[in-house]
């Protein structure tokens, strides 16, 4: 029984890894007033880049590097339609969604036809294997988890760029009067934030599974825009949501190694951990209070 728990946690960090750096990216995006639908096909662009680069230079890194840089783009792209263009944040994210998950799955299938559209690379190894669950993790897990979250927390709450951030998502034309560019810090924000996302999605590929098939991300994105309203825009709500989701993840697929729930229909266990992220945003739901500037672009007048 011991054993079972310590190997659930430990899945439950893997499991984590890529919400963490989706969710962060989002936090980030959101607290300067600029909700970004783009995040399932931010992850999706990264997942595809960075495995396709990695397989043609025969480099992880340089196939992460790729995948920061299709996320770079991305979020550059979204900035310029909701900030620059004031178009609507859900209208631009999602298209910006469907428009990286198609191009990604058509370039998928052009260049890696003779492998059926089945790229892989020989992904990267656990660290610390031999101290086995929950230590055996993998490097991005462990940078996920004491350096991005960490991070993100200081930025945002200790320093001037955190301020500015939440000083444009607050109350833009307070800030503007206050001397703060407005589109530049929101610009820096979504994009940096989409960098995050991609660097989610590139996990999924070039550590978790090491090859890339449709809909890999299989809505990972949308969980962790979850995970953002469901924290209240708090870093420590937003892990605490992370873990809650790829916890019960990793409990359903234990449970369906037991004989005693051969009979539960597939889809039932595989409902669990959304019915639980479900629960969780009712529940922080109530009385929830939005960044001033949610939603709302601003222009200078």
């Amino acid at each position: 029984m011991i054993s079972a728990f310590i190997d659930i946690i430990g899945a439950m960090f893997r499991v984590s890894t890529p919400l963490i750096f989706a969710s962060s990216g989002e936090l980030i995006s959101e607290r300067a007033g600029v909700l970004n639908l783009g995040i399932e096909g931010t992850m999706y662009v990264g997942a595809f880049v960075g495995i396709a680069v990695a397989a043609t230079t025969g480099s992880l890194w340089i196939g992460l590097l790729a995948a920061i840089a299709s996320g770079v783009a991305a979020g550059l792209l979204m900035s310029f339609l909701s900030v620059t263009l004031g178009v609507n944040q859900h209208v631009a994210g999602l298209g910006i969604t469907l428009a990286l998950i198609a191009v990604s799955n058509t370039v998928n299938r052009i260049l890696f036809t003779e492998q059926d559209g089945q790229v892989r690379v020989d992904p990267w190894s656990p660290l610390f294997e031999d101290l086995g669950a929950p230590f055996d993790q993998y490097w991005l897990t462990y940078a996920a988890l004491f350096l991005v979250i960490p991070a993100v927390w200081f930025v945002l709450n200790r320093t001037g760029i955190g301020l500015k951030i939440r000083a444009v998502g607050e109350n833009p034309e307070a800030a503007d009067a206050a001397g703060i560019r407005v589109s530049l810090v929101r610009y820096g924000a979504v994009t940096s934030g989409a960098a995050l996302m991609a660097i989610g999605g590139a996990f999924i590929t070039l550590a978790f599974i090491g090859s890339f098939t449709v809909d890999i991300i299989a809505g990972r994105g949308w969980v962790a825009l979850a995970l953002v309203i469901f924290s209240r825009w708090r870093v420590g709500g937003m892990l605490i949501g992370a873990f809650l989701f790829s916890f019960v993840y990793a409990l359903q697929n234990r449970l369906r190694l037991i004989p005693e729930f051969a009979d539960v229909p597939y889809e039932i266990l595989l409902a669990l951990p959304y019915v639980a992220v479900i629960i969780g945003l009712v529940i922080s739901g109530r009385k929830m209070r939005y960044p001033g500037a949610y939603l709302k672009p601003y222009r200078r007048s």
